[in-house]
């Protein structure tokens, strides 16, 4: 009898803790950046459209933990074959919305863009209190 052989991909993954302020989202953005633009033979790196789509995306969540969450919020990103998951748990227990795309409203776009710009976007409840809103993008 064979064993089954599985094709090992190559992942990489990090995680990062942010406080509750407003320079955190402008943090998000540069840690991501970083990550997917960082080397990693043997896996292709994403476009510089896929790096920035993923960068907004880290951005507009982690605005979105930092404004409603009680503390600060996790960031964790993993660049995997074919995809970059951007992830982000608070401690809020209330569920984020997508708003409409208004253009005179000042604020309530960030979930909607991000709706548009990711191949899924899920809200998984932790059961304590707290939520990971979790967007994937095909890369």
């Amino acid at each position: 009898m064979r064993a089954h052989q599985r094709t090992v991909r190559p992942t990489a993954r990090v995680e990062y803790a942010l406080p509750r302020a407003a320079v955190s989202a402008g943090r998000a953005r540069r840690l991501t950046s970083a990550f997917l633009t960082a080397p990693r033979p043997p896996m292709a790196p994403p476009t510089a459209d896929q790096v920035d789509d993923a960068t907004l995306i880290a951005s507009e969540l982690v605005a979105n933990a930092v404004r409603h969450g009680r503390t600060g919020c996790r960031l964790r990103l993993q660049l995997g074959y074919g995809h970059v998951t951007v992830e982000v748990h608070d401690d809020s227990p209330g569920s984020p919305r997508v708003g409409l795309l208004d253009t005179e409203s000042e604020s309530g776009r960030g979930l909607a863009m991000v709706q548009q710009l990711a191949h899924s976007l899920e809200v998984v409840s932790t059961g304590f209190g707290g939520k990971t809103v979790r967007a994937v993008l095909a890369v």
